[in-house]
């Protein structure tokens, strides 16, 4: 979440960042209502202003209190007589203001919920130099990356990666269906031993680039899940919950990097702290439909290799980190052999904890167009100040003591194999529906070409 002095000292740039990031915060606040920006921080503001209002009195509260215990104090050197007297009125009034007190603390608890409530899904600040506007249009196209290939000069239509996996018997959706429901698959044979090249391919340069490998756990608690973010419960959450538990299936390994982490203080010389987590990944895939859902693109489990980084509290350095992890990311599929490009997301296209985001799209020639392959993410300190996440800065004023700040934490998705596989059975598939294995990847798979069955 965003430090609350912005909205106390900045509400113009909260107001403005919520008009180009196109997130609500209030159901009854959408943002297509007018001046739905304006009016959710005038909303914010009460809220703050009323638990801040109420703490004050708690506070009055608290002296009348004290006043009390030092006037019963001072009776003792009163005659006895007139200390019953004087008593009286005094235990009477101490004992309706400890009431009052328990009554107020109840309204400062709520007031206090729902401002956390509502401030909890304000968005990130964005960075100056991402495109404004929401859609594909919006974005950004910074570069290309690899040829793509003329299939109508080398005299055959390109098939969809669903027709090539079948036909080369690497994919079993009907068993997956039959057994976990729609969107679950097996993986077989050479479509194994592809996942688990990829998984190696990547782990292989992520520990070249200085990052400590882990494999995280696939289940988070709920407060980890919403501390990276996400959305642990709801009619439009991507998670998938363990009922009778506050543990979440994780749709990421973000989460389990991100939160392994969780309430510590660092040393600033501990950073930047590199991590990559092999997980599979779950989630619901609510409202997805349509010609790119079909097949390996958009299912209900994969398994990714994510990056994940802890960076000293300066938007610099963050940034800097970021451009790194976009460069590991190229590489990681210009050694694939994928042709793609890089977009710089536009700010209606951010999810929340995202100040800037840049994602990597194949061309993928059997749905004749791009698809996401993956994404890099800064996140600033949004994540930090939700998991309290901090380190001792060592230019603090009191040098002795130092200044705990809040990390700023970066990620970004080194492979996800389905889509990978996904982009490699579509740009490497040949006339007879064979298709080529990426050169990196043959020395884990075994074969240089994946032929269809007899």
């Amino acid at each position: 979440m965003l430090d609350l002095r912005i909205l106390r000292d900045d509400p113009d740039l909260l107001r403005d960042n919520l008009a180009i990031r196109k997130i609500p915060v209030f159901d009854d606040l959408p943002v297509d209502a007018p001046d739905w920006a304006a009016k959710t921080v005038d909303r914010l503001r009460k809220l703050d202003e009323e638990y801040r209002r109420l703490l004050e009195e708690e506070e009055r509260l608290r002296h009348e209190q004290k006043r009390i215990a030092d006037e019963m104090k001072a009776l003792g050197r009163l005659p006895r007589d007139e200390q019953a007297a004087r008593r009286r009125p005094l235990v009477e009034e101490g004992r309706t203001l400890r009431e009052r007190e328990r009554l107020l603390a109840d309204r400062v608890a709520e007031a206090r919920a729902a401002r956390d409530a509502a401030w909890s899904k304000v968005p990130n600040l964005t960075h100056p130099d991402a495109p404004r506007g929401d859609g594909d249009d919006a974005h950004r196209e910074l570069r290309r990356v690899g040829t793509m290939r003329d299939f109508e000069a080398e005299g055959f239509a390109p098939k969809d990666h669903l027709t090539l996996a079948e036909g080369l018997g690497i994919v079993d959706f009907e068993a997956g269906a039959k057994v976990a429901g729609q969107k679950f698959y097996y993986l077989v044979e050479d479509g194994a031993m592809l996942d688990l090249a990829l998984q190696m391919y990547a782990l292989e340069v992520a520990r070249r680039h200085g990052f400590r490998l882990h494999v995280t756990p696939d289940l988070a608690r709920a407060e980890i899940v919403a501390g990276l973010g996400f959305q642990p419960r709801g009619p439009s959450t991507q998670i998938y919950s363990v009922e009778g538990t506050d543990l979440c299936l994780v749709g990421t390994a973000e989460i389990t990097l991100g939160g392994m982490l969780a309430d510590e203080i660092l040393d600033a010389e501990d950073l930047p702290i590199l991590l990559a987590g092999l997980s599979h990944c779950f989630r619901t895939e609510a409202g997805s439909a349509g010609q790119e859902s079909k097949g390996l693109y958009r299912v209900h489990q994969f398994t990714k290799v994510e990056l994940f980084a802890f960076t000293h509290g300066d938007v610099q350095v963050s940034d800097a980190m970021h451009r790194r992890f976009l460069d590991i990311e190229i590489e990681i599929f210009e050694g694939l052999g994928i042709p793609f490009r890089v977009l710089d997301m536009a700010t209606g296209d951010l999810a929340a904890p995202a100040y800037r985001k840049y994602d990597l799209e194949a061309h993928l020639p059997g749905r004749g167009g791009w698809g996401e392959i993956t994404s890099t993410s800064n996140c600033t300190d949004y994540q930090a100040r939700r998991l309290k996440i901090r380190y001792r800065d060592p230019e603090a004023a009191d040098r002795r003591r130092g200044r705990n700040r809040f990390v700023h934490m970066v990620n970004g998705t080194a492979v996800a194999t389905s889509r990978a596989i996904v982009a490699i059975l579509e740009h490497y598939q040949q006339a007879d529906g064979s298709v080529v294995v990426p050169e990196v990847l043959r020395r884990w798979v075994g074969k240089d070409v994946l032929v269809p069955r007899a």
